[in-house]
């Protein structure tokens, strides 16, 4: 062998190792093209350049661990176990589809993040802001669209798939709203009362002994102090609800007085009985929703006002005629209707002009009068519906040489109970009015087109319950 030809390296010389190697890098490539032929849509990056030095520089010990190459795709791949995607321009996303998560590089990282401001304010119509945040986002990696996409399909798949801890509080539930309903939550029992909501939480802070102390401190104690606590209470259960609550306005001793289950059991007990709650319906029941604290039953449940009158002023406009051409005459037309409901489930309707003045009415309103728009018929409540049925005119027998005629129609109302404000019940709304045929019970719809709602007004001399 001549020394020009001792460089040269003859095939049949080869070393071993030198063989093995190049055998094993094959097989790496012809792996890389298998795989890529089998992804739909994907796009192997040509090993070309670095790419291939780097490949000759892998030891043969750990070729077996190699990066496999491959683009970013706008769908999930398949595949459950951890992969490793190159996107061009040498950005690395590295998923982990076994724990549902997803570790980006922090280059194509922040990019995702920039990209997802845009989005923000592209979908809030910022569209120089947006446009400004694309390009950034795309000048530090140029594939975040596609890594953007799969990051938010992964956090959907991860919402899906999560289950439910809590239940969620809606948007459109202020804080003020949900504050309100955590403190209706909370209890404060005593010995002698439970209270609960926003009262229960201003309970918490009255020291343990209290008294009635004098408007002047330089007074001593009022004789009030004197009196024992137990007939206090038997003083306040004889009284009406109104002068409890404005005695208990007048300092804290009178607010924990008046605030005795037996006081409010009483009204309850009175109050709430058929037809105001369901037959099969105990006050038990009715108190269990509000956290056995009666008082808050008594001022929050509905319930129909029984110590005086709903009255209701309507008004419309008729035209009227006149002589003269050029002259439009046209009368206001003003007149009422009243409701008195009885706690055994009766109630009395009138239909009463102008001419008949509530202070006229409301004294005559009883089960014997007679006058024409006069009805007597049957009340129930329904949580905060009023439906008043069997509405029959009485027929007034002053004049009447004959015996009247039975009723082919009697009438029947649907009302809607509102408190104004809160405790007072003292509002209804209509919801229908119905004429029904007595003979085949055919129910027809009468307009409501003048009707207003009914306000209550309390009568001294009528007792409640």
């Amino acid at each position: 062998m001549s020394a020009g030809t001792s460089d040269i390296l003859i095939p049949d010389q080869e070393p071993a190792e030198l063989a093995r190697f190049r055998e094993q890098w094959k097989a790496e490539v012809r792996e890389r093209q298998a795989a890529s032929a089998t992804t739909s849509g994907a796009q192997i990056e040509p090993v070309t350049g670095a790419s291939t030095a780097a490949a000759r520089a892998t030891s043969p010990a750990r070729s077996d661990t190699s990066v496999k190459p491959a683009t970013l795709t706008n769908s999930l791949s398949a595949s459950r176990r951890p992969a490793t995607y190159v996107v061009a321009g040498a950005s690395t996303v590295t998923t982990h589809a076994s724990h549902g998560q997803s570790h980006l590089s922090p280059n194509l990282a922040r990019a995702v993040d920039v990209y997802r401001k845009a989005v923000f304010h592209e979908q809030h119509s910022q569209l120089d802001e947006a446009l400004r945040l694309y390009r950034q986002a795309f000048r530090l990696d140029a594939n975040v669209d596609r890594a953007y996409f799969i990051e938010e399909q992964r956090a959907q798949d991860r919402t899906v798939v999560q289950p439910v801890s809590h239940k969620k509080v809606p948007s459109a539930v202020s804080v003020d709203g949900v504050t309100r309903e955590v403190q209706k939550l909370e209890v404060h029992k005593d010995k002698s009362f439970v209270t609960s909501g926003f009262l229960a939480q201003v309970l918490k802070n009255f020291p343990e002994n209290l008294v009635f102390e004098p408007e002047d401190e330089k007074e001593g104690l009022p004789p009030i102090n004197l009196i024992p606590d137990e007939l206090l209470l038997q003083i306040l259960r004889i009284l009406d609800y109104t002068t409890i609550e404005r005695f208990a306005a007048v300092s804290r001793k009178a607010r924990v007085l008046s605030l005795d289950s037996a006081i409010w059991r009483d009204f309850v007990q009175l109050a709430y009985k058929p037809p105001q709650i369901a037959d099969d319906k105990s006050i038990a029941n009715v108190v269990e929703l509000y956290s056995s604290d009666y008082r808050r039953a008594y001022i929050e449940h509905p319930r129909l006002r029984l110590d005086g009158v709903y009255i209701a002023v309507c008004h419309y406009m008729r035209m009227g005629s006149s002589e003269n051409a050029w002259v439009n005459v046209t009368h206001l037309i003003t007149y009422h209707r009243y409701l008195r409901f009885f706690p055994d489930g009766q109630v009395l309707s009138l239909l009463a002009n102008e001419e008949w003045q509530p202070q006229t009415v409301i004294p005559m309103l009883k089960p014997n009068l007679r006058m024409k728009g006069f009805y007597i018929g049957n009340w129930s409540l329904s949580g905060s519906t009023v439906y008043i049925t069997n509405l029959v005119e009485q027929h007034s027998h002053a004049h009447a040489t004959t015996e009247p005629q039975p009723n082919k129609y009697f009438f029947q109302m649907t009302l809607a109970l509102r408190s104004r404000p809160l405790g007072r019940w003292n509002k209804l709304d209509f919801i229908g009015y119905d004429s029904v045929n007595v003979e085949d019970g055919e129910a027809v719809p009468l307009p409501l087109k003048n009707e207003r709602s009914f306000w209550f007004s309390k009568v001294k001399s009528w007792a409640g319950y």
